[in-house]
């Protein structure tokens, strides 16, 4: 199989670059090892009988002035609504020892999508024909295959792996995941390798737990949901409620080493008894827990990320990881912005760098 442009990976940045070579009518391809799009967006439902609503366990928010993604969700339709943070906060010590104070909620002023971040992706990939998405496709080299092109083993499934051929590879899937679970070193030296692999993967060593309710009761009690811990095992909590009626939500992070979150049943229950002691017995009663652990996701974190971070990274393409064979293979992940690296805006910039670096290289014969 030969193609133009092989893009390896459909999270937001590989759906974002596939669906602009597609109103470019410029030939493509896009393969995701995953069963579904999104990548680090993921989000899971509670299904209520008289309705359905969807709660991130993946990014939540972008922020005003993020232009890309503004306009973004309103070609697509698609409705934006501002953080929940009325209220005071709820501080947690070392002892649990818990404090209600007065204070600037951290993520005030910030924006969520209404009905999920998987409605953007999900919007994203209408634009795309389904012919030019395979999904549990898991590139595992590229190689060289002459002058102009690249061969990409791709294993489908359980199924005998295959060759795509094409000139152009972006790799829009994290440089650290892509260093660790796709052998380069026949198109790329090993110090090209190691500068790929100490680029931290954002938010591939957290976890994050969302507690479902029937009744927004910290809004009752004059609370924003908003709550910082250093006991743990959650550290930083926010409401996580749907833009309109319920069920409404708290999520937190973990704040445990992936290590020391494994025994997934433990921290099921410390975490309930944690929102119980911030916000009285009615959270310690929720009517679904979602726990997700990106760090156990071998889709999403190597095993250099799963200590998470502690600051955000100064992100951007290096020059030495640009220009890759000739030109021919491109990183195109949220990792490699320059401005808004780690950020959905991030994953956008970094497409639309992808696609004009593509727009440089002519179509094949």
């Amino acid at each position: 199989m030969d193609v133009e442009t092989l893009i390896v990976g459909g999270g937001l940045a590989g759906l974002a670059i596939a669906r602009e070579l597609q109103r470019l009518k410029r030939p493509y391809h896009l393969v995701d090892a995953r069963q579904r799009i999104g990548g680090r967006i993921l989000t899971q439902s509670v299904d209520l009988g008289d309705k359905i609503v969807a709660f991130d366990l993946g990014p939540s928010w972008f922020w005003p002035g993020q232009e890309r993604i503004e306009a973004l969700i309103d070609e697509l339709g698609l409705f934006a609504f501002e953080q929940y943070s009325d209220g005071g906060l709820v501080y947690e010590n070392e002892q649990g020892r818990v404090q209600h104070v007065e204070g600037y909620a951290s993520m005030q002023g910030s924006l969520r999508v209404r009905g999920g971040l998987s409605c953007l992706v999900e919007a994203l990939a209408r634009d795309i024909p389904d012919a030019s998405i395979r999904l549990d496709h898991r590139v595992s080299a590229v190689r060289r295959d002459g002058d102009l092109m690249l061969s990409c083993v791709v294993h489908a499934g359980s199924e005998t792996e295959l060759i795509i051929r094409s000139q152009n590879v972006v790799l829009a899937l994290p440089p650290r995941l892509a260093a660790s679970t796709i052998d380069l070193g026949e198109v790329l030296p090993r110090a090209k390798l190691e500068m790929m692999a100490a680029i931290p993967t954002w938010m591939a060593g957290h976890a994050k737990v969302v507690a479902v309710y029937e009744r927004p009761f910290w809004r009752e009690r004059g609370l924003s949901g908003d709550a910082m811990s250093r006991r743990g095992p959650l550290a930083e909590i926010h409401d996580a409620s749907p833009s309109e009626g319920g069920p409404y939500a708290l999520f937190g992070f973990v704040g445990m080493s992936a290590q020391g979150r494994i025994d997934e049943s433990a921290l099921r229950h410390a975490c309930v008894q944690q929102l119980a002691r911030l916000f009285g017995p009615q959270a310690g009663e929720p009517i679904d827990l979602m726990l997700k652990d990106w760090a156990q996701d071998v889709l999403t974190a190597a095993s250099l990320d799963r200590t998470p971070l502690t600051h955000h990274p100064a992100y951007g393409l290096p020059k030495a990881l640009s220009s890759l064979c000739d030109g021919r293979l491109i990183l195109g992940s949220t990792e490699t912005a320059m401005q808004f690296g780690g950020y959905l805006e991030g994953a956008l910039e970094a497409a639309e760098r992808c696609v004009v670096e593509l727009l440089g290289r002519p179509l094949l014969n």
